[in-house]
Formats: C-alpha cells, structure tokens, sequence
C-alpha cells in the first residue's frame, strides 16, 4: 500500500508480484511484508472503514474499503490482525470477497442476480441418483428438507429428475427465487450468496444456508452428499480432501460476510 495504505494486491502495481518471472524461476510470487502494527475499524462518512495504522485501507479498485455493518468491518480488522510477518491473500477470504463487493457486485448487481437466477434451473439437489439405494437415501435426507423449506418460505416448487437429464422447473417457482435473490439488498451479502451458490452448485442450499434454514457446516455436507458417500464406498482421496478442505473454508467465509451483512 501506499502512505494511505494501499499496496501490492490492494492496488500498487509497483509492489506486485510478476507472475512471469515467477514462473521462470519456478517459485510463486514472493508475499509482501506486514506494513503495518494494528488493525482496526474507524466510523465513517460511508460506514465503518478498514483502518491500518489509522489510515484507511483501499480495495484493488481503489475504493475505501468500507462496509455499513460494525461486525462485518470488526471482522476484516481480525483477518488483517491475524497476519504474520507476511500478509498472505489466501489467508483472507473475507477480506478478498468483501473487495469483489465493492469493486464488482456493487456496479453490477443486475448481471449478478442474472447469473444466480440461472441455478434456479439446473440446481443439484433436484438431480438425484437412481442407486444405489443408500445414496438414494442420503439424498432425499439431505435435499428433501431444503426443498421442503422452499416451498413453504419462498412459494417455489421443483420437479425432480433422476440422472443427469435436464427437467424444466415450472417459471413460477424460477420466478420466485430471483424474487429471493433480489431481497438481498447489500454487495456483500450479494456477493456472499453467489460464492456459496458457484462453489456448491446449488442456490437453493445457498439461500436455506442466508436464511438460516441451515447452518453453513450443515449447507455444506448437503451440497457433497454424493463426495461423502465415494469416500465412504472408495476410501478418502488425500489431495482430493485437501481441495474440498480449502473450498469449504471458501464457503463459510462467504456465509459470514453474508450473514454479518444482515
């Protein structure tokens, strides 16, 4: 950052890192020191700002990087607090997705809605398997009440398919859950709401998990009832759980932001 504090992946291009030359030398990008003793939250003009040092932190837009929410803004200042003597992005979710906020959904709200509006259509908890019968089980343990929640809260009813073949879900109950998304009022908690839909291929899980019809641990075991249950029949795959380990943290993070953003 510079003197008000904005730097390397928060928007000077001189302290980046180059990716070419890091891949020529085989290394990844080198992290930026810690610039900084404390984090904190400062009340604001446009909300409650991310403070470093007293000086304002900017997103990689050069926005303020200010939310309306003290518990959101509280939150951001602990991630910054956590840092070591490097600051590490992939340490930081919270951070890097309140900054796609600001910078992205907040300017595009329509064309996000559009793209969340498209699940509605080919959500995973309507595509079941034939068999075995215990994966069969499993799913309508873990889907049947998310789409019991649905029909009661958001008025929208879905058919089911077996298999991967396309069902067309009647338009009303399409409609009703872009109704559900257009509710969602704040960037952040927009921009929550799409990271859990894309990262678990299900914007009715999504929206049960912002409602709190399900805690995010319980969103996130219903979204890999079929990983879970090859695990069970195959044995654990170690980088596979690794991958699954990162993107779940993924996932919460954006139910934070989502549900601090209330």
């Amino acid at each position: 950052m510079t003197n008000d504090v904005t730097r390397d992946w928060l928007g000077d291009p001189e302290a980046q890192p180059d990716p070419v030359r890091a891949a020529r030398q085989s290394a990844k990008p080198a992290l930026p020191k810690r610039f900084y003793t404390e984090a904190g939250i400062a009340e604001a003009e446009d909300g409650y700002r991310l403070v470093l040092d007293g000086r304002p932190a900017r997103t990689p837009a050069r926005r303020r990087l200010a939310v309306p929410q003290a518990a959101l803004a509280a939150a951001l200042a602990e991630e910054w607090g956590a840092q070591g003597e490097f600051i590490d992005p992939a340490g930081m979710p919270l951070t890097r997705l309140v900054n796609s906020a600001l910078d992205g959904v907040a300017e595009r709200r329509e064309a996000v809605i559009d793209d969340l509006s498209a699940y509605a259509g080919t959500d995973l908890v309507v595509y079941r398997a034939g068999d075995p019968a215990r994966l069969v089980a499993a799913q309508a343990a873990a889907w049947d009440p998310v789409l019991d929640w649905a029909r009661e809260a958001l008025g929208a009813r879905f058919i089911l398919s077996e298999g991967v073949m396309h069902v067309t879900q009647p338009a009303e109950s399409v409609a009703a859950l872009r109704r559900a998304i257009e509710a969602v009022e704040t960037p952040t908690a927009l921009a929550g709401l799409h990271s859990m839909t894309t990262l678990t291929g299900s914007l009715l899980i999504a929206l049960a998990v912002l409602h709190g019809r399900l805690t995010p641990q319980e969103g996130w075991a219903a979204a890999h009832v079929d990983e879970t249950f090859q695990a069970e029949v195959w044995g654990q795959d170690v980088e596979a759980e690794e991958r699954l380990a990162k993107r779940r943290a993924e996932f919460e993070a954006a139910a934070r932001v989502a549900a601090l953003s209330a």
